[in-house]
């Protein structure tokens, strides 16, 4: 905005002087004028018909002046008896002095446009030349952004839930603090440290967390910014960088996203000399080259390490790979905490309590999840963030916003009732199975209606009974549309579900080894992409005949859960229409409401209900009250 605000301030000024110049060079005419011999102008002196005459001694004429106002010139032959003439017949007479500046003045006036116009075109060359990386002329410089060693404000104290991760780059700091300290037993420095780990985890808080510890020069540029359009810009945009690095060493460069330009050289089709490969090339070299980077400390940031090149991950480039994982319940507590500190919360908040309700969220996950809270809270105008705030959040993010406006007919909402207790009573019943823990048929998101399960802790590994359970699930809103409205009226709505099992089955067989027909074996290779620099032809790792066989396989296993599904509901067919009229009356039941609903008990409304002002004449009055966020799951 700054050189946005230059530029038009420069053209305002150059457009401001060229009108000016223009207007005073063309002289204003006021009335016509005629032209006289010098007789004739003395004739109408004589005859008292001149008011004014203006004698101009430079170009030597004479500008008068009637008194009906009509305007005249004539030459000036120096006649010495003119002024006497002009004072005798009562003529006002002015007298120009020869101006001694008027050549020069002229001289400028003339060429003062051709000379701005080429002034403003050698201060733009210039600026294109010196850009910083702006002009077209300085393409080939680096694009890394520089921050000096008190502006990265951010330190290890402001990252939480990455202990490890967090202490192996604490060394780092110690490196970068006292170097001669490890130098005196022969130790060096990092060249590099790669940071891997699913989006949203951290990593490019950590880069920035190191640099404002150790107090030294950050450089942060992103992998896409090394390729452009122009041939050999990424390799000098490389060297650029490092030579400027070198000049503030000790520091510390960040490249986010490295697999935009560190993927598998020799990758596609046809030639593999192209400018993303001459890029990754420079970098090598810069990083473990000839000349090494003394005291230049590059970390890297990805969330797709498969695709890089092996060479980039050698010792001596990347010296250290630090993952950063998805934290766990200690970790999400603290990344609760951290981002609560900007947030008035009210007293019935508890961090862990939120932590254990949310296995599987990333550190960004977190942050939106308090985000969407306070929202809430200043929805209502609300002065604090309670914690029904932070469950309407969590539902938000794992189900989609509520789409109330959607308009369904009764057969539609019946029918999608039915299946989703068929979801509910399967997760439920079936054994290893992560506890239900909310029911709804309000569209949300992409789905007409969710059935939210959430695990009781963190889980890392999934055991076979597990999977056969999930499987079984994954059918019961397809077999409860069936056993309700028959085998012609099953609708579309079971077409994800049907996707999920399919894929989980085969995994299952071909992956996992969790199939006793076929062992524990790996079939099939991985398809990998060809632009990842894989082989182009994939070779066929099985026979026609294990093909077939494992399609039987498959088919097999989904024929079993599908069975035992259709078996549950069936057994649990009163429980069926007691969940279904729930979910038709309340639209959205808890786990308090669905434990007593697997009692045999007809569920009270939800704690919500009176709050949403949906209480009708026929609703039984309030019944069991949900629980605080992760309230009804077993606290692990």
């Amino acid at each position: 905005m700054n050189d946005l605000a230059k530029n038009l301030l420069l053209w305002l000024i150059v457009a401001v002087v060229l009108m000016a110049v223009f207007q005073s060079m063309s002289a204003p005419v006021n009335a016509p004028s005629s032209e006289l011999t010098y007789n004739q102008f003395i004739d109408e002196v004589k005859a008292d018909r001149v008011a004014k005459v203006n004698i101009d001694a430079n170009n030597i004429g004479i500008v008068g002046e009637r008194k009906d106002g009509s305007r005249f010139t004539t030459a000036n032959p120096r006649d010495p008896l003119l002024v006497d003439t002009l004072f005798e017949n009562d003529v006002v007479t002015v007298q120009e002095k020869p101006s001694e500046r008027s050549l020069f003045w002229s001289l400028v006036t003339s060429f003062l446009p051709i000379l701005l116009l080429i002034g403003v075109w050698i201060y733009f060359m210039r600026q294109m030349q010196q850009g910083g990386g702006k002009g077209a002329m300085s393409f080939g410089k680096s694009r890394a952004k520089m921050q000096g060693e008190n502006e990265v404000k951010v330190t290890l104290a402001d990252v939480a839930g990455c202990d490890e991760a967090k202490e192996e780059v604490g060394e780092l700091v110690e490196f970068l603090r006292d170097p001669g300290r490890f130098q005196k037993l022969g130790g060096k420095i990092p060249r590099g440290v790669l940071m891997v780990g699913p989006p949203g985890t951290g990593k490019t808080l950590l880069a920035r967390a190191i640099a404002g510890e150790a107090k030294v020069p950050f450089f942060s540029i992103s992998g896409s910014d090394f390729v452009e359009m122009f041939v050999g810009v990424g390799a000098s945009r490389v060297r650029d960088m490092f030579e400027t690095a070198k000049k503030h060493a000790p520091c510390i460069i960040f490249i986010d996203e490295i697999d935009a330009v560190g993927r598998h050289r020799g990758a596609g089709l046809g030639g593999g000399h192209d400018e993303r490969e001459q890029t990754l090339n420079q970098l090598l070299v810069e990083m473990d080259g000839f000349e090494g980077g003394e005291g230049v400390i590059i970390i890297a940031a990805t969330n797709r390490p498969d695709v890089l090149d092996p060479a980039l991950l050698r010792p001596g480039r990347f010296d250290r790979q630090v993952t950063v994982g998805l934290p766990d319940v200690r970790g999400r507590e603290q990344i609760l905490k951290v981002h609560m500190r900007k947030v008035p919360l009210d007293g019935d908040v508890e961090a862990m309590t939120i932590a254990r309700g949310t296995p599987g969220f990333s550190g960004a996950d977190l942050a939106n999840l308090v985000n969407e809270a306070a929202l809430f809270a200043a929805r209502e105008n609300a002065k604090t963030v309670r914690m029904e705030h932070f469950d309407r959040a969590r539902d938000k993010i794992l189900m989609g916003t509520e789409r109330r406006s959607m308009i369904m007919s009764e057969d539609e909402k019946k029918l999608t009732a039915y299946h989703e207790a068929g979801h509910a009573i399967v997760g439920r019943v079936v054994p290893d199975h992560d506890p239900v823990y909310k029911v709804t048929i309000i569209p949300r998101g992409r789905a007409l209606g969710v059935t939210m399960y959430l695990p009781e802790g963190d889980k890392y590994s999934y055991n076979r009974t597990h999977i056969e359970s999930m499987l079984s699930s994954l059918y019961g809103g397809r077999v409860a549309e069936e056993l309700i409205f028959g085998a012609d009226k099953v609708t579309t709505g079971a077409s994800n579900d049907i996707e999920r099992a399919t894929k989980m089955a085969r995994n299952m067989a071909t992956k996992w080894g969790l199939s006793d027909e076929l062992g524990p074996i790996a079939y099939g290779d991985e398809e990998d992409e060809v632009f990842l620099g894989r082989s182009v032809t994939q070779h066929k790792s099985v026979s026609d005949d294990t093909a077939r066989k494992i399609d039987e396989v498959v088919r097999g296993i989904l024929d079993r859960a599908y069975a035992r599904t259709k078996t549950i509901l069936t057994e649990n067919m009163d429980k069926l229409h007691i969940m279904a009229e729930a979910l038709l009356t309340y639209e959205t039941i808890d786990a308090v409401q669905i434990d007593a609903i697997m009692e045999g008990r007809r569920p009270g409304p939800p704690a919500d209900w009176a709050k949403s002002g949906r209480i009708s004449k026929d609703d039984p009055g309030p019944g069991s009250a949900a629980g605080p966020l992760g309230g009804p799951m077993p606290q692990t």
